[in-house]
């Protein structure tokens, strides 16, 4: 199995990065579990019961770490330092600034330590779990708070969350779309681009299934393929800028893409 990173791009200017990590065999194109009640609430339930650890936030894979942010890095460094060519001039200069960016279904503040606050002054967390938000600030994330590095820590489902106006460059959010049903999905998408600095990305990092959607029960989420990914991804005013494959993931797990817009 591959893994697949793509960028993607909101117009007017924005743009939109999606990083989508495995591939599951099990799909279908029934999507009446969205319209279930419980969707979001069984969701909470079931990550109340995890435990806010690394492993916790990626169901035993908490290896993956280092290699992961280290590709999301990677994919991001072009629009945030520039092309650069031979003699390491740049040729084309970086596309956002590195001051504030927006860490959304954060958990403990994972990505943010290892991967955005290594780019961006500053992070503003969302998580809808109130054990990972609180653990974030208080214990995994102290240090990072007291030194200034932390705007906010925001406790709510992204179906709710609405940035404030053109104030991130980035808004990050990796492994977390699956919870939101494909309309909250698109709103949620209308309002980032709001919450955008001219020439921001919207990142998206997630699991992605081979064709048509896959859903778990047991956490309320759903798996969509690379193909509806990105009609929802247009359907939200997104162009997609870029693509790429994670590599160096275990086995057995889902195709990871990037992509902006």
């Amino acid at each position: 199995q591959s893994n697949k990173s793509s960028l993607i791009r909101p117009r007017h200017f924005y743009a939109c990065i999606a990083f989508i990590l495995a591939r599951m065999e099990q799909t279908e194109n029934d999507t009446s579990d969205f319209a279930r009640e419980g969707w979001y609430t069984d969701a909470l339930e079931y990550w109340s019961e995890a435990p806010a650890t690394i492993n916790g936030m990626l169901g035993g894979f908490g290896s993956v770490t280092s290699v992961e942010t280290k590709g999301s890095m990677e994919f991001m460094l072009e629009y945030v330092r520039g092309k650069k060519g031979a003699r390491n001039i740049v040729k084309v200069p970086p596309r956002i600034d590195t001051q504030y960016a927006c860490d959304c279904g954060a958990g403990i503040g994972r990505v943010s330590k290892h991967f955005l606050l290594k780019v961006f002054d500053k992070v503003d967390l969302v998580e809808y779990t109130p054990k990972f938000i609180k653990h974030a600030e208080k214990v995994y994330l102290a240090n990072e708070k007291r030194n200034g590095r932390i705007g906010k820590f925001i406790c709510m489902g992204l179906q709710e969350f609405e940035p404030e106006e053109k104030k991130y460059d980035l808004i990050w959010c990796q492994w977390v779309l699956g919870h939101l049903t494909d309309d909250d999905m698109v709103k949620f998408f209308r309002r980032c681009r709001k919450g955008l600095k001219p020439n921001g990305l919207i990142g998206v990092k997630d699991n992605v299934a081979k064709f048509g959607y896959c859903f778990d029960k047991d956490d309320s989420s759903v798996t969509r393929s690379d193909e509806i990914f990105k009609g929802l991804f247009q359907k939200a005013g997104l162009r997609l800028l870029k693509e790429a494959t994670q590599h160096g993931m275990p086995d057995g797990l889902y195709e990871v893409c990037v992509g902006t817009k």
